[in-house]
């Protein structure tokens, strides 16, 4: 699915520009630092900068990618780094377009991905502002409003301290626990001259450091409960989309015979097809997941992202017995803003360390130990043993529920590679297995809505030059909120699948309007009130076209769903984005916790 960019957005006549101005500085670190990519929707607080990439650069390596919102900037953003383990920039248009940005900053933070968010403020000196205008796009400290859930911000004054902050923005970000990153320019700085003689620094000199493991004492206790466990369980979250990663996990699992349980809302991190996957993932454990966890007397806690929340889950108010052994860095992070670090996890052994060299680490030590005999005897883990609902079963001339919806789409993808960069409430997922690191990259942490499409964008601009065909499965209700998105995707040729799961309405607040409907014994079916998007139904299809993206549909009928989904698929190996409007009944598969008084 190659797509070169650089056809798009030529500048002319740039010649042979030499650095000269404030905000060259910025660009050439970028360039620097590896960014390939800038998400942006303009603005002249940052016109100096902007003038830097275009004439300066010439709109390469980093290219910008224009948008027609800031909240589309950080999600596109946000998909890419998804998608690669790469960081990504994208530009905000002073403190306005960093309001407009800051849910999608947010989502980013929840999810952990590293990303570089240039800023811009009117000019710090008084004496240089417009009247009205500057006044009200100029702040004191702009990286305020998003200091809580950001991993570093700063607002540097001169040229040389422009450079300084760039490598350390490249080297923060980039290192465990990966997180974005803010920098405001001045707009007087940004145009202002430099010192000819100026140097900048070499950023291969400020690189992250390696991995971090973990102290040989904490793997050689971990070592020892998990060789000696009878019912080890591993619960995997937030790790990284390396195959070999992946295959260390596998192995790790087999060697001790550890069943494996993992959430929906992060992506894959062990093949749900394997006898050890305890169940298919969702946004709670499943039966059979929750009663190997009450029975393990070991749990290796890979990062996982709520612990605590699904002991509770499975334990209710009982002691949690088993030894748990937590490996994560996340505690870096947490500076009590947002409860986004969840519940205290225990930690009977804990290593504040990277998951992958964890895990490498405890295979060298579990062999040594086992003698390189491993513990597994090949057979099921828990995992009921009752044969998948197949496509085939289904009645052609019904119409598509949520599962029905899953299994077309696992029906379609066969002899493809399909990541799949969202997934809706209620994904039937034992009807979708994933058996590569890059099958599924998990929702968005924030659940801040409006992000299903710029992410679902960002992914398929991250795999263009790949062999995966990026699939995004989104609400009708978030890809309304953030749908001028797709104009991106139609003006840059970025292939993407987005499949609209079409219920007509903002279903999941109508559980919850049930569930307290319940509680206060009132009418549950007034539910649907205040939620419904219909009369007049909206055409996703028609204001997608309108924006220059292909579409079909509504897709009503079981029998008309996979030949609508192949069409789809090869109009993304055709290089283009393609979307779907399939309408959906209303309920789940699976439905979320909904939260008791």
């Amino acid at each position: 699915m190659a797509t070169d960019l650089k056809k798009y957005d030529r500048p002319e006549n740039v010649g042979n520009p030499q650095m000269g101005w404030g905000s060259d500085v910025a660009a050439e670190m970028l360039r620097r630092m590896g960014i390939k990519y800038l998400s942006m929707n303009p603005g002249a607080s940052y016109r100096g900068f902007h003038d830097s990439i275009v004439n300066y650069l010439g709109n390469s390596d980093p290219q910008m990618i224009l948008c027609l919102h800031e909240d589309h900037a950080v999600h596109i953003a946000q998909g890419y780094a998804k998608a690669t383990d790469e960081p990504m920039g994208c530009i905000l248009h002073s403190n306005v377009g960093l309001m407009h940005g800051m849910m999608g900053i947010f989502n980013a933070w929840c999810n952990r991905v590293p990303m570089v968010i240039m800023g811009a403020t009117g000019p710090v000196d008084a004496m240089k502002r417009r009247p009205w205008i500057d006044w009200i796009h100029t702040e004191k400290d702009q990286g305020a409003l998003i200091r809580n859930f950001v991993k570093y911000d700063d607002e540097p004054r001169s040229p040389q301290a422009l450079a300084e902050t760039m490598v350390r923005v490249n080297k923060t970000i980039r290192s465990a626990p990966t997180a974005p990153a803010y920098v405001c320019l001045d707009a007087g700085l940004q145009e202002s001259a430099i010192d000819p003689d100026m140097k900048l620094p070499d950023v291969s000199r400020f690189q992250p450091g390696a991995p971090v493991c973990a102290p040989q004492e904490s793997i050689d206790a971990a070592a020892d409960l998990l060789c000696n466990a009878k019912n080890p369980v591993f619960m995997i979250g937030r790790v990284k989309r390396s195959k070999e990663n992946w295959d260390a996990r596998v192995k790790l699992a087999e060697l001790l015979g550890a069943g494996v349980v993992q959430d929906i809302k992060v992506a894959t991190a062990f093949p749900t097809d394997h006898l050890l996957s305890l169940a298919p993932p969702g946004n709670r454990p499943r039966e059979e997941a929750a009663a190997a966890l009450k029975e393990a007397d070991v749990i290796l806690d890979l990062n996982s992202l709520d612990t605590t929340g699904t002991f509770k889950l499975v334990f209710g108010r009982d002691e949690v017995r088993a030894k748990v052994i937590h490996v994560s860095m996340d505690s870096i992070l947490h500076n009590g803003y947002s409860m986004d670090h969840m519940g205290m996890p225990i930690g009977d052994v804990t290593m504040l360390a990277e998951v992958e060299p964890v895990v490498d680490q405890l295979l060298a030590a579990c062999e040594k130990k086992l003698g390189g005999k491993s513990k597994w005897d090949g057979k099921n883990k828990g995992r009921t043993s009752e044969v998948d609902r197949e496509f085939s079963d289904l009645n052609a001339g019904d119409p598509i529920s949520v599962e029905a919806l899953t299994l077309g789409m696992n029906e379609a993808r066969k002899g493809r590679n399909i990541t799949l960069a969202n997934v809706p409430i209620g994904w039937a997922a034992d009807g979708y297995h994933w058996t590569h690191p890059m099958d599924y990259l998990g929702n968005d942490a924030g659940g801040g809505l409006a992000s299903g499409p710029g992410t679902a964008i960002g992914v398929g601009l991250g795999l263009m030059d790949s062999d995966r065909t990026p699939v995004a499965i989104l609400g009708d209700g978030d890809t309304m909120q953030g749908s001028s998105a797709l104009w991106t995707a139609a003006h840059y040729s970025i292939p993407v699948l987005i499949i609209i799961s079409n219920n007509r309405s903002n279903f999941n607040d109508e559980i919850h309007q049930e569930t307290v409907a319940k509680m206060r014994n009132r009418p549950v079916e007034n539910r649907w009130i205040g939620q419904r998007i219909d009369d007049p139904e909206v055409d996703i299809g028609r204001y997608a076209a309108s924006l220059g993206i292909e579409s079909a549909g509504p897709v009503t009928t079981i029998g008309d769903l996979v030949p609508a989904i192949e069409k789809g698929l090869k109009a993304v190996d055709a290089g283009k984005p393609y979307l779907i409007n399939v309408h959906v009944e209303k309920g789940y598969a699976v439905p979320p916790p909904a939260r008791e008084a």
